[in-house]
């Protein structure tokens, strides 16, 4: 009786090497990828699993998010705070969106130079949807809502690699 509990245990505990490389990519995806959260309502949890406790619930749907590790249905997850904990796939999506992580307003010009008239500013915490990121560009081209679209230093948001192109 006591082997079958311990084997019990052993195989609650035991969480697979998902930092292995190709074969813990369970979608075939390269890791680590920039998606976004898919609903107002996903909960975080210790481990990839249903059994593992929820730590927290994000709630701003299209909250950008880093997949840093797979295991089957799981995703392990950094935030824009560099949390890092599990989410189920289902609860993400593959559109790339930004979130703004200046404190404070941060002016969207109306070109990618910091000379260009600013046509509006932001707070942080928002969320805005990547239109263009030009490779060596400090800027990217993010549209807010439907009505704002401009041109936003890289550094005054988290959903983007440095320097990459999209």
């Amino acid at each position: 009786m006591k082997k079958l509990i311990f084997a019990v245990l052993l195989g609650i505990l035991f969480v697979p090497d998902v930092y292995a490389g190709t074969e813990a990519d369970d979608s075939g995806l390269p890791v680590p990828r920039m998606v976004s959260l898919r609903s107002s309502v996903v909960n975080a949890r210790s481990g990839p699993g249903a059994r593992y406790p929820i730590e927290w619930v994000y709630r701003q749907e299209g909250a950008p998010v880093e997949i840093i590790a797979e295991f089957e249905f799981w995703r392990k997850i950094k935030d824009w705070e560099g949390t890092e904990t599990w989410v189920h796939k289902a609860m993400l999506s593959g559109e790339r969106t930004i979130k703004m992580t200046a404190k404070g307003e941060s002016n969207i010009y109306a070109r990618p130079d910091y000379n260009s008239r600013v046509i509006a500013k932001t707070e942080d915490q928002v969320i805005g949807k990547i239109e263009e990121c030009p490779a060596g560009s400090a800027f990217c081209r993010i549209r807010f809502g439907s009505s704002v679209e401009g041109w936003v230093p890289r550094r005054h948001f988290f959903g983007v690699y440095s320097g990459e192109e999209i």
